[in-house]
């Protein structure tokens, strides 16, 4: 078997390699055109060129390492145990880095948060408003997982705070874990375990059965869903899925018309999809009437989209022949004795159910995944910090300009997040007209907008009087200056 390490280091050439070779806004990272769906090859960027291609010859200018203009040594804050593979990048880059093992309480995450540049969590740490109003240097968060329910992402826009999460890296191991939990409910292996463990012998087969032949429904064909078909169908499972976008289909899978016909036509169903106000309970009491009668249902995706009350009821009845939940509702803020009633108060008559898995959201908690997660996020936060990139960002608009060379001195380069209302550009420009402009861009997103500009030709009094005149001005969110 290849070993994590050189699995990791493999990737980690080839986040890199896209980083260096990629000048597109858009290219070394695709962005869905919603939370909820992922779509189409990864761009030829996100892989190492050939040794022999055209590309590979040109050699890249040495990248400048840029440092900000007004700000003392970066500060960041890693939480949650995030992987090694990040601290490791950060503290690399010389960054004062703090790493500690546990989320925090709101008390203490606020004393922590108020000095620092960057913040990187999982998913138990809660940066509400009330956190990050108390964050007076904070320009990046890194979430170091796939979801971002856990930040008040809305207020980090209008704070300047960019935000960068890492929906695919754990993708395969989101899959596999539902593989393994399809054959384990199939073959009621938690049940025969449980037995044994106790020292009762009960060798049965009846209402066991092979997964080939049986018929799997995913509902949300994103990145897992995708990979999630394939593995099943190599496993000979006929695959249909339902999503709310059209997408082209892997292998022999075929997508269906309505979340009703996939539940009517699937032995196993499957969910993959995010957690928003339209998904919350989608699988309640009449959907799991729908269901075939001997079914089992997997939730790997957010706690929020089952009503569990529903699922014990069809549990109990014998509508389901068996379930797996990885997610709930309300999860502990750390490990220990802490998922009972007081936290959920279905937990007694759920912990009671035959041939039902309860695993504590570790459908990504594989050494590869958390180290691709670690790399992707760490190098997210670096370039953001470093280059001001918001490539990723999943609530600023994403603007990127080519890394500056070593052989371009005397330049400066302008971050300004500023409120997208009419006049801001000539405003600006009219700051920028004694000075030479090397490269400019500049997008919106919603009510924030974040313009990146190249100037050549400055010292250190031109600097300061650039950022004076940004921060003066009634547009401003954040004004940084990299040089």
């Amino acid at each position: 078997m290849t070993s994590p390490k050189l699995i990791n280091s493999e990737l980690s050439n080839q986040l890199q390699n896209a980083v260096k070779l990629s000048t597109s806004p858009t290219a070394s990272f695709m962005t869905p055109a919603s939370p909820s769906h992922f779509s189409g090859s990864p761009p030829s960027s996100y892989f190492p060129m050939a040794a022999g291609s055209r590309r590979a010859s040109i050699k890249t200018p040495a990248a400048k390492q840029l440092k900000p203009f007004v700000t003392e040594d970066i500060k960041v804050l890693l939480l949650e145990n995030v992987n090694t593979a990040a601290v490791e990048m950060l503290t690399a880059q010389g960054y004062q880095v703090e790493f500690i093992k546990t989320s925090l309480g709101e008390d203490e995450l606020i004393e922590k948060i108020k000095d620092v540049h960057a913040i990187g969590i999982r998913s138990k740490t809660k940066l509400t408003a009330k956190v990050m109003a108390e964050a007076r240097n904070l320009v990046v968060i890194g979430c170091f997982c796939i979801g971002v329910n856990q930040v008040d992402t809305e207020y980090a826009a209008k704070q300047g705070i960019a935000v960068f999460n890492s929906p695919f890296s754990n993708s395969r191991s989101v899959a596999e874990l539902v593989i393994g939990e399809i054959i384990a409910l199939a073959r009621q292996f938690t049940d025969r375990s449980n037995e044994l463990h106790q020292g009762i012998w009960n060798k049965v087969s009846a209402g066991c059965w092979e997964i080939r032949g049986k018929t799997l429904g995913i509902v949300g064909y994103g990145h897992i869903g995708a990979q999630l078909s394939v593995l099943a169908e190599s496993m000979g499972m006929s695959v249909i899925y339902y999503d709310v976008l059209p997408i082209m289909s892997l292998g022999m899978a075929k997508q269906v018309n309505s979340l009703d016909d996939l539940l009517r036509d699937a032995d196993f169903v499957t969910l993959h999809i995010p957690a928003l106000p339209e998904t919350e309970n989608l699988i309640s009491a009449p959907q799991l009437a729908a269901m075939k009668n001997g079914s089992y249902l997997i939730n790997c995706s957010r706690g929020t989209v089952v009503d569990i009350p529903a699922l014990i009821d069809a549990m109990r009845s014998g509508k389901l022949a068996g379930a797996s939940l990885d997610v709930y509702p309300n999860e502990p803020a750390k490990n220990g004795p802490y998922f009972d009633n007081a936290l959920n108060e279905w937990f007694e008559p759920l912990s009671q159910l035959k041939n039902l898995i309860l695993t504590p959201h570790i459908g990504g908690s594989t050494e590869e995944a958390q180290s691709a997660i670690g790399i992707e996020v760490g190098q997210a936060l670096i370039k953001y910090i470093n280059e001001g990139s918001t490539i990723g960002a999943v609530n600023f608009p994403e603007v990127s300009l080519r890394s500056l060379t070593l052989e371009e001195e005397n330049h400066v380069r302008v971050l300004y997040i500023h409120s997208n209302v009419p006049g801001v550009l000539r405003t600006v420009n009219e700051i920028f007209a004694e000075h030479n402009i090397d490269k400019q861009f500049s997008d919106s997103r919603g009510d924030i907008a974040y313009l990146m500009a190249d100037i050549s030709g400055v010292d250190a009094d031109d600097i300061r009087d650039l950022y004076n005149k940004l921060e003066r001005t009634p547009f401003k969110i954040l004004t940084r200056l990299l040089y």
